[in-house]
């Protein structure tokens, strides 16, 4: 009788059917689960969300275990573990003297070119199968970008709109006469707002096992070479029926009120009327198209207005798809551009949160406290700060995939890389998402807690995110001046008088050379 098959399920796999266990025989086949320090430490993840990850896949093992199949378990051991997920692969063959090796592509481009090698090491057929629970697949992707002279999301969340039917009318054109009701979504917060808490759950006793383990193996400073966040209190659910929970609370509670405030910020609201589902999603404990779908559902019956549920079916069937299928497309070489030449190290604030800039103490100790942070906050906050000083992407981008729980490579690259810092050149953007204190006073209530006046142009107390805007525009002029974007905004530079050109140039030079780079540097990936 022929030999079973190993199949593989990663820490961001946990999908009943996902690709690599469809098909299988469970009572030959053998289920391999594995948390390796290489995973763990490739780059310094949040503390929050090694216990996330370790947790809901011992909670997804022993659901598969319900299932029938026969899952071999290997549980982190900081004491003796060296290995890399490779390695156990091949530990595992000769374990049971299986016959053939399966897995669902992973999410990150370092991890598919070492899948490259794993037929050598474990000595029988490795089987890579694509992973099939995105709505958009890789090769549609291409077709999509084929012959394109740019590669705006907008064009291709219409098709994905219309392919899968998404808030349409019988004739296909988009409810409401608008495919985008952004602009209806950018009320600044005003004061008193209240949202409800997110869905929070008390660890069980194998969440409290994973909490001692990471406590004990990861949780530290980040200045002695361990892994910066807090890991207590812990409140993420770890199953898919905590994950559908803290779904459908978000949609009765949060979901009415989302369009209207989700760029808002507002100091002590981590959340605000955010789902905070992006890292059950990219786990797999929910299904995209059922998200997208109880959304839609829920602007039929009335229970909330059009702009809500479009911008958030965008941020799903928009934005997720694309940047996944940018990042297959364009890797590995996407992660090595650097088109304005950003050289400076990261500030060693992003890592303590001891600034005095309240906006950014604000939004890194959330970080730090909860591994989350929205999209506004690490688009206009921590990135456009990036932007404006010229920081390294690869230490920003280091610094995005540590901190965030729902962070992945294939969502965070691009993100990071092209959205907020402009490091492609131009690929994701069309103009870098460069703002002054001004965008961020109007959409929070972080500058009034700061000891900078934002609005003080120039001068030792004005908001250096005012001089730093400037100074990013003039240090940039020769590679941003024929940006049509830009165009009025640069003629307004040109009206500036000389002295006054002069003196954002010489505070931003003074408030840049305050900057400490961070103490140690962020771990860099393999690319």
């Amino acid at each position: 009788m022929a030999r079973g098959i190993l199949r593989i399920v990663l820490g961001d796999q946990l999908t009943p059917d996902i690709a690599a266990l469809r098909g299988g025989d469970r009572d030959r086949d053998i289920v391999l689960m594995a948390e390796v320090r290489a995973e763990a430490t490739y780059v310094r993840h949040h503390p929050k969300k090694i216990a996330f990850v370790f947790s809901a896949m011992r909670h997804f093992a022993e659901e598969l275990r319900g299932q029938g199949w026969t899952v071999d378990y290997v549980c982190y051991d900081a004491a003796d573990n060296s290995g890399s997920l490779g390695g156990e692969a091949a530990r595992a063959v000769r374990r049971h003297g299986l016959g053939a090796v399966t897995v669902t592509e992973p999410g990150e481009w370092r991890l598919r070119r070492d899948m490259d090698g794993w037929e050598s090491s474990c000595g029988v057929p490795v089987a890579v199968l694509e992973d099939d629970r995105f709505l958009c697949s890789h090769g549609r992707f291409r077709r999509w970008a084929a012959g394109r002279k740019s590669l705006r999301m907008e064009f291709f969340y219409r098709e994905m709109r219309r392919e899968h039917g998404v808030l349409l009318e019988p004739d296909g054109s988009p409810v409401g006469g608008r495919w985008n009701f952004d602009a209806d979504n950018r009320k600044p917060p005003p004061a008193g707002l209240d949202p409800p808490p997110v869905a929070a759950f008390a660890p069980d006793a194998m969440t409290q096992a994973v909490l001692d383990l990471v406590e004990d193996a990861f949780v530290g400073d980040y200045a002695d070479g361990r892994h910066f966040g807090d890991l207590r209190p812990f409140r993420f659910g770890v199953t898919r029926r905590e994950a559908e929970e803290a779904f459908e609370r978000f949609v009765r509670s949060c979901l009415p009120r989302f369009g209207d405030y989700q760029d808002a910020m507002v100091a002590g609201q981590d959340t605000l009327y955010h789902s905070v589902i992006g890292l059950y999603l990219n786990a797999g404990l929910l299904d995209p198209l059922s998200v997208i779908r109880r959304v839609e559902q829920a602007w039929r019956d009335g229970h909330a207005p059009l702009n809500a549920a479009e911008g958030y079916v965008r941020q799903i069937l928009g934005w997720r798809e694309y940047v996944r299928g940018l990042y297959w497309l364009k890797m590995p070489a996407y992660a090595q551009t650097n088109a304005l030449d950003a050289q400076r190290p990261l500030p060693d604030f992003y890592w303590t949160g001891d600034t005095d800039l309240n906006c950014l103490r604000e939004v890194i100790g959330q970080t730090r406290r909860e591994a989350y942070a929205h999209h506004i906050q690490r688009l206009m906050v921590t990135g456009n700060f990036a932007l404006l000083i010229g920081a390294v992407p690869q230490e920003v981008c280091d610094w995005y995939l540590s901190v965030y729980a729902d962070a992945y490579e294939w969502v965070e690259l691009p993100n990071t890389h092209g959205m907020a810092l402009f490091a492609d050149g131009g690929v994701m953007a069309s103009k870098p998402y460069a703002a002054s204190g001004a965008y961020i006073d109007r959409m929070s209530d972080y500058c009034g807690g700061c000891r900078y006046d934002v609005r003080q142009k120039t001068g030792p107390g004005a908001c250096p995110f005012n001089v730093l805007y400037w100074d990013f525009l003039i240090r940039n002029r020769q590679r941003l001046a024929g940006n049509p974007r830009l165009g009025m905004i640069y003629k307004t530079l040109d009206r500036m008088d000389a002295d006054r050109v002069r003196s954002i140039r010489a505070d931003a030079a003074r408030f840049l050379d305050t900057l400490t780079p961070a103490v140690a540097p962020a771990q860099k990936r393999a690319s």
